[in-house]
Parts: C-alpha cells; sequence; structure tokens
C-alpha cells in the first residue's frame, strides 16, 4: 500500500465541529481520493469487544456513548501507556480504501499504478501529542495539523455541557499546547467564513496531489 500524499489531523474540542469539517473535506475532494479515518474507531470496537457492548451504538452521539465516555477514556489511556502508538497503527491498517489517482492532467489510474499512488487521509480526532508524533514519524512533511475551534457559546449551542473527567482529561485538553498547528479552522456558524478557510486549506493539500 503507498503512503497518502497529505494526511491532515484535525483537532479541538467537544462540539467544535471536526467530523463537520472533516466530511466537508472530504465531500470537497471527493471520496475517490480522500477518506475520513477516526481513531476512536478502533478503541470503541476493541473496548465493546472486553466488555461486551454495543460497538455501533458507542459510535453515535447517543446516551449510551456517554455512558460509558470515563471509562473509554480511563481503557483508552492505559492500551496507550502500554503502545503510545496502537490505536494510529490500528485505524492506517484499517483502511479499506486506498485510492489510486494519476499525477494532474492524467485520467485516473487503476490499483495496479502504485507509483501514481495519490490521496488523502483526514483523521477527524487527533487528541494526543503522541498521535501527531506518530504521524509525523510515519508520513513526514505530509502530515498538516488542523485545529478547529469555536467559542463556548457556540458549542453550547450544540449542546455541550462540561463534564469533570471528560473536558479536563487528556484526551480533550492534549493538544491544547504542545503543536504549533499548521491552520486553525473557525467553525462558530458563519458558513461563508468556513467556506473560505476551508478552501484555503484545500488549496494547499491539492497541491501535495
Amino acid at each position: 500500500m503507498a503512503a497518502p500524499r497529505a494526511v491532515l489531523l484535525l483537532s479541538g474540542k467537544r462540539k467544535s465541529g471536526k467530523d463537520f469539517v472533516a466530511e466537508q473535506l472530504r465531500s470537497r475532494l471527493g471520496p475517490a481520493v480522500c477518506c475520513v479515518l477516526r481513531l476512536s474507531a478502533p478503541l470503541k470496537e476493541r473496548y465493546a469487544e472486553e466488555h461486551g457492548l454495543d460497538f455501533q451504538r458507542l459510535l453515535d452521539a447517543s446516551a449510551y456513548k456517554e455512558t460509558y465516555r470515563q471509562d473509554m477514556i480511563r481503557w483508552g489511556e492505559e492500551k496507550r501507556r502500554a503502545d503510545p502508538g496502537f490505536f494510529c497503527r490500528t485505524v492506517v491498517e484499517g483502511v479499506a480504501q486506498p485510492v489510486w489517482v494519476s499525477g494532474a492532467g492524467e485520467e485516473h489510474g487503476g490499483r495496479g499504478a502504485a507509483s501514481d499512488a495519490a490521496w488523502v487521509q483526514v483523521v477527524s480526532d487527533t487528541r494526543r501529542l503522541s498521535d501527531v508524533e506518530w504521524f509525523r514519524d510515519v508520513y513526514g512533511d505530509a502530515v498538516q495539523t488542523v485545529r478547529v475551534v469555536a467559542s463556548e457559546e457556540t458549542r453550547k449551542r450544540r449542546n455541550w455541557v462540561f463534564v469533570a473527567g471528560v473536558d479536563d482529561a487528556e484526551s480533550e485538553c492534549g493538544l491544547d499546547q504542545g503543536v504549533a498547528f499548521d491552520w486553525v479552522i473557525t467553525n462558530d456558524g458563519d458558513e461563508l467564513s468556513l467556506d473560505r478557510q476551508l478552501e484555503a486549506l484545500l488549496q494547499s493539500v491539492r497541491a501535495q496531489l
């Protein structure tokens, strides 16, 4: 499997709109070029297996997930302490669609055209310095860090409520410092502003393809 030409590591607080921004990027680049990866997916799948829970219900924004959130955070931290790159490595190995495309101005190649491989991975839930370090170690200059921000008022309108042990845990605060983000996307509900910011980011990404 050839390496992606661009890897966007999205991070941000709960209800900042990371998933929305990730899906906007995927939609604008096209599913033939871009896939969205969620580090929380292999975590939740393994947690569900070990605890006899419904994996699919842990994936959505339901009260079911919130019931187990704090214990999942604790469990995930134990796994990371033992192997900091565990979930990063697992989610990359699970990519089902390395999409091969050819260079600018040429027709799309088939899967056999490995020398022309180019696609974009958007990681929608980067949370820790160890996540950023792992992707940079593996993919080097292909990696760009993207911080999605929204005001507390906006997040409250999206039903965010501070939860002790969640919003003050490393899973929410691990990238509050220590990273000079390549891009900061403000997602406060101004569609025109968001569109301009995304297009600037996409222009940079397309230059790598």
